[in-house]
């Protein structure tokens, strides 16, 4: 069933805090005053849409919970960290939302949101995938399902990573389906890689590498493979066949890590990373894949995620800052960089993007070409969405 059809017959839409016309008003994102010349490869600049920014707040959805058996107000604490799909003229927006009851800071659950404009959206009254008691309810309770990015194939079948969430270990799992409401939950994509033993450790952000075309986000091989960046430490890739069974890619025998492994990192030193974190720069904490990276000409484009720390990165951001860059990886080898942002294109500057769940957060995680131009959709405080905006070259 289509799911323009779905939403017009089976369900009773809400409309999101924003209803007011889209204005001229717009900030201008920080850009680093060499972006016209030395990166020129980068997609920019961005515009934050002010006029309805944030373009979804927390709801009043409520649904029946099948491991609860009683009624959950699902997006009550929360809602960040969107995938977009551009569908039949319409932006759906696959999005993360926490009540306030689950643990450790609120269940998870994604929502499905719909828009016109591409900035005014209408919400499900209950979420399209969640924590169940099915196989995999020990890897998603009760810290739930978080975080989705989405592409689809060739054929028009939908492939979601996301991130399952015990309480205690994050795991990137991916979930296929037709029509954006229905899903088929596959497990870990790393169940069956060197004898699965990747797929207990910590894992997340999984931008699998595609072409964007007409607005749609196709799942694209390279040298008879697919690819994906995923990481939330420093980033890594995997490779696959068929979208849902991922090889990680390990270092060669005597190759070396870039950087010095921190954190989740040292749980899995035999991977290439293949975009490290920099000390001295906005960068320093943590790098972490964006949208589904982009297959362009001149290479493969990666927006990606990244923390500061002030000790031995960026002095003028404050501690934990979540701010966006952009990478260009070689279309033949995509482990190889061919250029790389000296700084961000997006931080948190707004009151929604300074204070919340987490202060200090712009998190980029869903973008889409629609009428000439180009939006990219984000977490602010991973509290709240909001949007911004360049027109299409």
């Amino acid at each position: 069933m289509r799911a323009i059809l779905f939403f017009a017959t089976a369900f009773v839409l809400t409309i999101s805090s924003c209803t007011t016309k889209q204005s001229s008003s717009t900030s201008t994102a920080k850009v680093d005053s060499s972006v016209s010349s030395a990166d020129s490869w980068a997609l920019l600049p961005f515009k934050k849409i002010d006029s309805v920014n944030p373009v979804l707040k927390p709801g009043v959805g409520s649904f029946i919970d099948p491991i609860l058996k009683t009624a959950v107000l699902w997006e009550a604490k929360d809602v960040f960290n969107p995938a977009i799909v551009n569908r039949d003229g319409k932006i759906f927006m696959l999005y993360r939302a926490q009540d306030k009851t689950g643990k450790p800071a609120g269940t998870s659950r994604i929502g499905l949101a719909v828009s016109n404009d591409a900035t005014h959206f209408l919400t499900m009254p209950k979420p399209v995938f969640y924590p169940d008691n099915d196989a995999y309810k020990k890897l998603e309770w009760e810290g739930g399902c978080e975080d989705p990015r989405v592409v689809e194939d060739s054929l028009g079948t939908y492939y979601m990573t996301y991130t399952a969430y015990d309480g205690t270990t994050a795991r990137l799992l991916v979930a296929t389906s037709a029509d954006l409401i229905h899903w088929a939950k596959h497990g870990s994509v790393f169940a069956h890689a060197y004898n699965g033993k990747y797929a207990p450790k910590w894992s997340k952000s999984g931008s699998i590498v595609s072409t964007y075309i007409n607005g749609r986000v196709i799942a694209t091989k390279i040298n008879g493979k697919y690819w994906m960046y995923w990481g939330d430490t420093q980033i890594w890739s995997a490779t696959s066949d068929d979208l849902i069974d991922w090889t990680p890619v390990e270092m060669k025998s005597g190759e070396q890590p870039p950087v010095k492994l921190r954190s989740q990192a040292l749980n899995m030193p035999q991977l290439k990373v293949v975009l490290p974190t920099r000390q001295g720069k906005f960068d320093s904490d943590l790098v972490e894949s964006g949208p589904p990276a982009m297959l362009t000409d001149k290479g493969i484009l990666l927006i990606y995620n990244s923390r500061n720390n002030r000790s031995f990165g960026d002095t003028t951001l404050s501690d934990g800052t979540y701010a966006a860059s952009q990478v260009l990886f070689d279309k033949n080898d995509p482990t190889k960089i061919l250029k790389r942002m000296n700084t961000y294109f997006i931080k948190p500057e707004k009151p929604y993007e300074l204070s919340g769940q987490v202060n200090q957060v712009c998190f980029v995680e869903g973008l889409t070409r629609f009428k000439n131009s180009w939006y990219l959709y984000y977490g602010t405080a991973d509290s709240k969405i909001a949007v911004a905006f360049t027109p299409a070259k």
